[in-house]
Formats: structure tokens, sequence, C-alpha cells
């Protein structure tokens, strides 16, 4: 199985920013549609944006369009999410998580722990 770790999240504040990454193990990167998922105090999880093996689709939610770049980078086994213009509504753990297909909802196989992201007003 590839094995997913997340890192870059923490506290800022209102209007800044944070770059996610995920870093993958035991396969390829290339082999896997990317996603990031985001979950908030008792919400559901949602997706936030995905990102096809190569990089050449990307889809993101409504709420993070114009903010949020999706990004990967094979060689380094990694992909990433730049958040900008962070809002206090953006707090969640976020979630990279992998698939050997493309999907749009959360029915990916293999998922990160976690990362946390709080924005303060």
């Amino acid at each position: 199985q590839v094995h997913l770790v997340e890192s870059g999240g923490g506290l800022v504040q209102a209007g800044g920013s944070l770059r996610l990454s995920c870093a993958a193990s035991g396969r390829p990167l290339s082999d896997y549609v990317m996603g990031w998922f985001r979950q908030a105090p008792g919400e559901e999880r949602e997706i936030v944006a995905t990102i096809t093996w190569v990089g050449t689709q990307t889809t993101y939610a409504d709420f993070v369009k114009g903010r949020f770049t999706i990004s990967r980078d094979n060689a380094a086994n990694t992909a990433y999410l730049r958040m900008d213009d962070l809002r206090p509504e953006d707090t969640a753990v976020y979630y990279c998580a992998a698939d050997p297909s493309v999907r749009y909802d959360s029915s990916y196989t293999y998922w990160g722990q976690g990362t946390q992201v709080t924005v303060s007003a």
C-alpha cells in the first residue's frame, strides 16, 4: 500500500497562507489520483481539491476556488495544497488521499493521518 503523511498545518491568522504537503511512500505517487479533504468539528468530511496522475486535470470545491491550489511533484512523491486568503471557516483537519482511479467523492482508497489547520479571526 501507499503510505501518506501530511504536514504543514498550524495556526494562522485570517488572510494568511499555508502550504500543506503530502509525502507518499511505498508506491510511486504517479500511480494515484490525489485528493485533499477536510473535516471541521461536528461536520462531515468534504472534498477540497483533486488532481489527476500528472496534474493535467484539477477540481476544486467552490468554497476554495481562487484561494487554494492543488499541485503535485511526482519526482518528489509529494502532493501539495497551497492555501491563500485563509478564513476562520477553513479551520479543519486536512487529509490527503490517493486512489488508482479518478474519484470525485470521499471514496479514496488510501488516506493520510491528517494535519490540523486553525485560522484565527
